[in-house]
């Protein structure tokens, strides 16, 4: 986890209530944990966990998971718990709703209920009149509830473009939001350009990075040991091995050509995307899967790789992603290579390649100019594009909207 401590308060002293596409518990940090753990510094946060958006499986993740779910909403009774991060306390609550949102009657069902389960745990906590902050458009439940201050929408992903999605509903829940939020937040081009035909105050505002967590891969020190074990070059991949947004056949083809390439995935396989078959690629010699990695971990990854890769499926999902290991790569000072992704087109520092050819291609030129020198150049192009920075501008936002 990040360190969030010994900064400036930027915004302290309100109350905050997240209403998150998570739990907070999860294996990969995506932006909402990183903002909240930061606001938690100086102000209370609830956190309320995922609304169970897509379609449950009976895959062993989501049955887990589920599970896991139903066992904290019963012992609890919906009540908030206080869990730390770098000691910083924030409170969350797991919501017991019925994960099927194409219902009509579940819809309703929801709309009774978790507005009576999260009203109940800010009146535990004596919170009212809250900033609402709201991941996910179903937050528009709790708006006559809570009586929010202020209202933002931030949209980090196009989650109805997943194939588990009730496209629909989401889509018509984030049409309602978005006309009655004070501020949206988007974090790419595609999304901002979607949401301001709903929204009259939209803000693009792409993912961060640690900066300095990330910049200490430039600095001598240990290397994870399961890449450290592996032959160079090790081209490196950080993230979810999803088969709905990783190219596995891409990362097959890439293997293929370069035998004696390390291709190393460091993340979880099939979160979010129970149905993923890593198996083909588990078979190949060079591709190795280590698994997960503890956030501050990464540094010590990316400090064994000489090159760092965004092997990205093109279609709807992805046309707007901004993936959060952007900038935590440039900080590393690694070459990147990336699909062609709409929502990073024109960027300084990524190179793009489509089709394992051009991949390998690009790979190999990059390397080979890689120097000291080119590594503290891409590291400058994510000074400003740190987690402190970004709390300057949501703050100066938060103190330009007056309250409702």
């Amino acid at each position: 986890m990040p360190a969030v401590l010994n900064r400036e308060p930027l915004v302290a002293g309100r109350d905050i209530v997240c209403v998150g596409f998570n739990d907070w518990e999860a294996e990969v940090w995506t932006n909402q944990h990183h903002l909240m753990a930061r606001f938690a510094a100086h102000n209370r946060v609830l956190f309320v966990e995922s609304l169970g958006l897509r379609r449950p499986t009976v895959a062993p993740r989501d049955v887990r998971r589920m599970a896991r779910r139903l066992r904290r909403g019963l012992h609890g009774a919906g009540r908030p718990r206080a869990t730390g991060v770098d000691g910083v306390v924030l409170n969350v609550v797991s919501p017991l709703v019925l994960p099927v949102h194409a219902s009509p009657l579940a819809r309703r069902v929801n709309a009774s209920v978790l507005p009576w389960q999260i009203g109940r745990a800010a009146a535990d906590l004596s919170i009212t009149e809250p900033i609402l902050w709201a991941y996910v458009p179903q937050a528009e439940l709790l708006l006559d509830r809570l009586n929010p201050s202020l209202v933002v929408y931030h949209c980090v992903d196009d989650i109805a473009a997943h194939p588990r999605i009730d496209t629909a509903t989401f889509r018509a829940a984030e049409r309602r939001l978005a006309r009655r939020a004070d501020i949206v937040l988007a974090s790419s081009r595609p999304l901002a350009d979607r949401m301001r035909g709903l929204s009259s105050d939209v803000h693009c505002m792409t993912n961060v990075a640690d900066v300095d967590l990330f910049a200490a891969a430039r600095l001598p020190g240990p290397v994870d040991p399961a890449v450290a074990a592996l032959p160079e070059p090790r081209i490196v991949f950080t993230g979810v091995i999803a088969a709905t947004k990783v190219d596995v056949l891409l990362l097959i083809e890439l293997a293929t050509l370069r035998p004696d390439w390390s291709i190393v995935l460091a993340g979880p396989v099939g979160l979010g995307d129970p149905h993923t078959e890593a198996a083909a690629l588990a078979s190949i010699g060079n591709v190795h899967l280590i698994g997960s990695r503890p956030y501050a971990h990464l540094p010590a990854v990316l400090r064994g790789a000489q090159a760092a890769i965004i092997p990205y499926l093109t279609n709807e999902l992805t046309a707007a992603i901004f993936p959060m290991k952007v900038y935590e790569y440039l900080a590393a000072g690694l070459p990147v290579v990336a699909t062609p992704l709409p929502s990073l087109q024109g960027l300084d520092g990524i190179s793009f390649a489509a089709g394992a050819g051009p991949f390998v291609a690009e790979l190999e030129r990059l390397m080979a100019e890689d120097d000291l020198g080119a590594r503290a150049a891409r590291a400058r192009l994510a000074e400003g594009q740190s987690w402190d920075a970004r709390m300057r501008e949501i703050a100066q936002l938060i103190e330009d909207h007056r309250p409702r």
